[in-house]
């Protein structure tokens, strides 16, 4: 039997950008651009880049929020990619979501209990049980029952996230999509809310696919990293791999301005010149060539293989070789 709980083959979504007028030619915003991976069965892959590289949407085409408009999506062996609303509905309790801004995505009209009870309605959970399994899940991600008939503005950021997370908990899913769970927590409670993602994830057995921007929060909780660049994956490894011997140089530069703890310790900066290309328009052979310190003609003009270049490191670069030695 497979470990990989889930595959991503090729998935693209383009959206549609509206004509000007008597233009006959269609124009797409390629926010992901044919990306493929595995995420194995406990482990925590997480999907980092600078903001508009198309993570975000990512988490969404898996979670059947959006279309793909090309690919395919295997989950537990079984393509999930063209079911209709009605035929994915059953299969949204094995896969669960935990948004970026824990107050926007609280509905601030619902209780406590409520929020966290609604998952468990659409699902058919028997009402008889829906009351205990709210205190449960309030309990286990560090809140108390009392907290169940209060409202979302009566929490503090890192409150609100806990009842995101009890919320995505609550039918029992197998694979959990955070899409920037911490970013807009000051940071010390951004640990806290690692180190309960990390105990659940072994209290219950769960899968992670981790969207962030931040190294020193993927460090932290990911078994592998992705990295993205304009709708792209450029490197994939394992986190040991990658903070130890990254080789594609988007990788290096995002390292690079990783602050480190220690002011004896002097870090190397590599400041990437010109701003991230439109997605709108992509440059031509590697995306990342106009930025690129090390680019040569080849690389304005052939699109890197997405390539194994050492065990479970996969690069998408003409020269990851000479560059990682």
């Amino acid at each position: 039997m497979s470990q990989n709980l889930l595959e991503v083959h090729n998935i693209k979504k383009y959206f549609p950008i509206k004509k000007k007028l008597f233009s006959k030619k269609k124009e797409f915003i390629k926010a992901v651009d044919g990306i493929s991976f595995t995420v194995k069965k406990g482990e925590t892959l997480s999907i980092v880049g600078e903001s508009g590289c198309g993570k975000s949407t990512t988490g969404r085409v898996l979670m059947k929020l959006l279309e793909a408009t090309e690919g395919k999506i295997v989950f537990e062996g079984n393509d999930i990619t063209g079911l209709s609303d009605d035929e994915i509905r059953p299969l949204r309790k094995e896969f669960q979501m935990v948004f970026q801004d824990p107050y926007a995505s609280l509905n601030p009209r619902l209780t406590v209990k409520e929020i966290i009870e609604e998952p468990l309605i659409v699902h058919n959970i028997d009402k008889a049980k829906r009351a205990d399994r709210v205190v449960e899940l309030l309990e286990v991600v560090g809140l108390n029952k009392y907290h169940a008939n209060r409202y979302p503005h009566e929490f503090s950021g890192g409150q609100r996230q806990r009842i995101g997370i009890a919320r995505a908990l609550a039918v029992n899913p197998k694979l959990i999509i955070a899409d920037e769970p911490v970013s807009a927590l000051d940071v010390s409670i951004q640990s806290q809310i690692l180190n309960l993602l990390k105990d659940l994830q072994e209290k219950y057995d769960l899968t992670y696919i981790f969207i962030a921007h931040d190294l020193s929060v993927v460090e932290h909780i990911s078994d592998r990293v992705a990295v993205m660049y304009l709708g792209r994956l450029v490197e994939l490894t394992t986190r040991d791999e990658l903070f130890a011997t990254p080789l594609h140089p988007y990788t290096k530069a995002l390292l690079s301005a990783v602050p480190v703890p220690d002011p004896t310790v002097k870090r190397n900066r590599i400041i990437l010149k010109g701003d991230i290309p439109s997605p709108a328009a992509p440059p031509s052979g590697c995306t990342f060539h106009t930025r690129c310190p090390f680019a040569q003609d080849r690389c304005r003009e052939q699109i890197p293989e997405f390539r194994e270049i050492e065990k479970e490191h996969f690069v998408a670069c003409h020269f990851a070789e000479e560059l990682g030695s």
